[in-house]
């Protein structure tokens, strides 16, 4: 079954819009709130596998791959959501909407282009924008709770003078630390075909933003389904909070003048897990005949990806910092009375 949401005073197709946050109609501006909105909870039936669905509007049959959630007609552009998909046991938990219009999403990305320092002047233009698309990209938030368990040897040194003598005093320690940590919300994303290294660049989302999940948030992007399950994904989750658990062992282990750890025994373990969708804007910029790819977090407007670099910007920036550090010599050594050739 796919969904279809019709303007109830005009029959055209609604949309999701970014800049009130309601399902919108783009031919008499009617506006409905999707909070009170009705919409269906259980599934009509499993849609693991291509589909072929049908457009309501212009007639036309289409298919959908086995992770599309939320897409388009190719023909008639209305927007539909596979309902099997995004009900029952394959709802989302919660959905962060699109607070980034898609004209405001072109703008952002042509400021951050005019920011590239070293990028080519032509690419720094962007008016080569080939396409943009805006998708809910499938997430695992984790609520995560770790113990640490760690044994050390220590050491505090202490320098003091007595008479005309000089002493250094050393004491040694036997340390024993255990810490229980929580991390909430650890994003992870669950889609096969996102840059898992882009997806982490898009962070931080806010996360007050969270509303439960409804179809209509949907209407008018395309949308995923997960392929990794959260059990998959765990390993991912404890990796990105390691640095925060060395750290915090670490802030345990101060005041000591040197720290030698014997054993340390770090438990991690998934509490709570939600599935979200998180919005990302999909930017393709065609310079010099090549496709660059990048992605803007459809939340906050960060733009994540790999510009082509300008060698002659570059160059002249390091000749800037060659000659800079040349005059700094020489004037030190003119400073000291010296001479510098």
């Amino acid at each position: 079954m796919v969904l279809h949401y019709k303007c109830p005073h005009c029959g055209s197709d609604m949309i999701y819009d970014a800049d009130t946050g309601k399902l919108a109609c783009p031919s008499c501006r009617t506006r409905l709130d999707i909070e009170e909105m009705d919409v269906p909870r259980e599934p009509a039936g499993e849609a693991t596998e291509t589909v072929t669905w049908h457009c309501n509007n212009c007639g036309a049959d289409l298919m959908a791959l086995p992770e599309t959630a939320a897409t388009t007609c190719s023909f008639c552009g209305a927007g539909v959501v596979i309902a099997e998909r995004v009900t029952g046991d394959q709802s989302p938990h919660y959905v962060i909407p699109f607070t980034i219009s898609k004209e405001e999403a072109i703008k952002a990305f042509k400021k951050w282009c005019r920011n590239g320092l070293l990028t080519p002047k032509g690419f720094m233009t962007a008016d080569r924008i080939k396409n943009i698309t805006g998708i809910y990209v499938p997430f695992w938030l984790y609520d995560l709770n770790s113990r640490a368990r760690v044994n050390a040897t220590a050491t505090k040194v202490r320098t003091y003078t007595s008479g005309d003598y000089l002493y250094t005093e050393t004491s040694y320690y036997d340390v024993y630390r255990e810490l229980d940590l929580h991390y909430v919300k650890v994003p992870v994303d669950a889609s096969v075909k996102m840059d898992d290294r882009f997806m982490d660049r898009l962070e931080p989302y806010q996360y007050s933003g969270l509303k439960e999940f409804k179809p209509p948030y949907l209407a008018g992007y395309l949308a995923e389904k997960y392929q990794f399950t959260d059990a998959e994904l765990l390993d991912r989750a404890k990796n990105k909070i390691r640095s925060y658990i060395e750290s915090a062992i670490g802030s345990s282990l101060s005041g000591y003048t040197t720290v030698t750890r014997l054993s340390e025994d770090i438990e991690t373990r998934n509490v709570k897990s939600h599935y979200v969708l998180l919005p990302v804007w999909l930017v393709v910029y065609d310079y010099d005949n090549f496709e660059h790819n990048f992605v803007m977090n459809g939340q906050t407007g960060k733009v994540v990806g790999k510009p082509p670099l300008s060698y002659g910007k570059i160059a002249a920036w390091f000749g800037g910092i060659a000659a800079g550090v040349f005059l700094a010599m020489k004037f030190l050594s003119l400073a000291m009375g010296g001479g510098f050739l």
